[in-house]
């Protein structure tokens, strides 16, 4: 049970119940705990969020790209809530099972373009961003555009906003647990 006490979300209104309807659009009937949580407690922050996610999803990186940098950000930090909802979309993005653990793992997946991007987001988590010159030479010469990096930035900073609100409030994961 998550530490923070959501009334029902059918019984929501005013801005909440916009935001709620926001999130319908892009996950359906349901509206996953979290931004059950968010849109409940902060509106306007949940709102936010949602554009900044609705400008990735309009973003060059392929879906399967953006799975990979939020799966991989999320179990660095430690986030279940996010790991199990990213493994679930990474799969529906055309990654596989292994391909999935090898992320998580910060392991080679065979694939060149999708290393490079691994190794890239996982130097940069572990290095407090800092990165050498010969690791931006890297991530550009497998193919990912200056603009692409701006969005990389994007994604990880989102993900790690909603790792950082999920640790909070202990969310209860309402995805495919993840083994």
């Amino acid at each position: 049970m998550s530490r923070i006490a959501i009334p029902a979300v059918t019984n929501a209104t005013g801005a909440t119940a916009d935001v709620y309807a926001q999130v319908r659009k892009f996950a359906g009937a349901s509206v996953p705990n979290l931004f059950a949580a968010l849109g409940h407690l902060a509106p306007a922050t949940l709102s936010a969020a949602l554009n900044a996610e609705g400008a990735l999803a309009a973003s060059s990186l392929s879906k399967a790209d953006l799975e990979t940098i939020k799966l991989l950000v999320s179990e660095q930090t430690g986030c279940d809530y996010c790991v199990a909802a990213h493994a679930m979309l990474g799969k529906t993005a055309g990654l596989s099972p292994e391909a999935l653990k090898q992320i998580r793992a910060g392991e080679a997946t065979g694939d060149a373009r999708r290393d490079a991007l691994v190794h890239f987001v996982l130097n940069l988590q572990t290095t407090r961003g800092t990165i050498s010159e010969n690791e931006f030479s890297a991530i550009r010469a497998a193919g990912y555009s200056e603009t692409q990096l701006a969005e990389i930035s994007l994604a990880i900073a989102m993900t790690i906003f909603t790792n950082t609100f999920n640790r909070i409030n202990d969310t209860e994961v309402d995805f495919p647990p993840v083994k």
